[in-house]
């Protein structure tokens, strides 16, 4: 197909950058992001913690079997598509994090479709190659549709249906169909803390001194001014380290010199200002403080609380939209779902994971099977009957200890 012979041409362009090589070969547009916003630690912080989130979450298939309840279907054809591999190149957890990145960055993602069952294939599409068209003229097919344009590397455009790609946005939309980047809302916030950093960046350079006035007697012409301050400055910037001198600065007799003004961080409350801009934009994201290294106000239960937190009020939204969009165009029969393990989320310690699974198992609510497979062990005979109550009695045998001459099927 062109398509796919135009993505693989992209993902081998020659390139000296092996960030630039991986981001390309991620679906990751490197020409037109903006590089100063990613290299805001606070803004790089949130869409990794989100990308990851995304990622490490295994993806299944599940069924409503006739004999009620959920089961996993681990013979469903896109079984391996979803949870292990969408494409030839990349795992799952690479795959997921691809697009929850370019879905935040970009406000938009999407994903070619191509073949069906086993032999499905996912790719990643560069968002801002992507142009969406909603076709009610019928000016590209006889069908209204949202038709999603594609400029390939190979100069032809390509036009896909709603059917043939995964689109996920962000939930800044004004349509409901196409996203808003968090970093075009977040734009003034994310700049302040770019200007911030070269700030520093700056007072690191000039060993946090400010600008200094030179006072000397004579007159010197305007190139021996500039070859003047550029010894002094050579000094101030420690090009002479390596001969020994990194703290003295030598000045001609009659000469002195005097700062103009000292950077005080403190008075100007520059942290304050600056921890600040980074909560507001991990707000934007939903991103917990604890979470962008911010723990000032978080203890260890407290940072428990906060990934439950996260969980209910961050990634339920985004896990319920990637399961809507790839149940609906993925699996065709209202049997089966695509659905999330969000359990990877909250893993608790071993303790307090055997315990919780002991109150299930004794209440009913679990085989002691099902309990062993939490905890990655094989089956046991006889594990796959409910049992509970402390004694371990079957649910179908409850109170059959009062019954005199009980038999099993509850007859006496």
């Amino acid at each position: 197909m062109g398509f796919f012979n135009s993505w693989k041409a992209k993902k081998t362009k020659k390139n000296t950058d092996g960030w630039y090589q991986l981001a390309d070969f991620l679906g990751i547009d490197v020409e037109n992001t903006p590089k100063s916003a990613l290299s805001n630690a606070t803004y790089y912080a949130c869409l990794k913690t989100l990308s990851e989130a995304i990622g490490k979450m295994p993806l299944k298939v599940l069924s409503h079997p006739t004999t009620g309840g959920v089961r996993e279907e681990y013979n469903h054809p896109l079984w391996k598509v979803l949870h292990d591999r969408p494409n030839a190149y990349m795992p799952a957890s690479f795959f997921w994090s691809t697009m929850e990145f370019n879905r935040n960055h970009y406000g938009n993602a999407y994903a070619m479709i191509v073949g069906a069952g086993r032999d499905m294939q996912l790719y990643p599409l560069p968002s801002s190659a992507v142009e969406l068209w909603y076709d009610n003229a019928h000016i590209l097919r006889d069908v209204d549709d949202v038709y999603y344009i594609y400029a390939g590397n190979d100069g032809k455009r390509y036009i896909l249906s709603s059917d043939e790609v995964l689109h996920f946005r962000n939930s800044a939309t004004y349509d409901g169909i196409v996203g808003k980047a968090v970093k075009t809302v977040l734009s003034e916030t994310i700049n302040a803390n770019i200007k911030s950093q070269k700030m520093i960046n700056n007072l690191y350079d000039n060993g946090f001194s400010g600008k200094a006035a030179v006072y000397y007697t004579g007159d010197l012409n305007d190139d021996l001014v500039k070859t003047f301050s550029k010894g002094i400055q050579n000094f101030i910037d420690g090009k002479y380290e390596k001969n020994g001198i990194k703290n003295v600065i030598p000045l001609p007799i009659s000469t002195k010199m005097e700062t103009l003004a000292n950077t005080r961080l403190s008075e100007n409350q520059f942290l304050e200002l600056k921890q600040y801009s980074a909560l507001q934009v991990a707000a934007a994201f939903g991103i917990k403080p604890v979470q962008i290294g911010d723990y000032t106000k978080s203890s260890y239960a407290s940072a428990e609380s906060q990934q439950l937190s996260f969980l209910v009020d961050t990634l339920l939204y985004i896990i319920k939209q990637y399961e809507e969009e790839i149940t609906y165009k993925l699996i065709t029969s209202d049997k089966y779902y695509a659905k999330f393990n969000v359990d990877v989320i909250l893993r608790a310690d071993f303790r307090n994971k055997v315990e919780t699974l002991s109150t299930a198992v004794n209440s009913f609510m679990m085989t002691p099977n099902e309990a062993r497979a939490k905890l990655d062990l094989s089956n046991r005979e006889g594990g796959d009957v409910l049992v509970g109550n402390g004694a371990s009695i079957p649910i179908t045998a409850v109170g059959a200890q009062y019954i005199p001459n009980y038999e099993e099927g509850g007859k006496n």
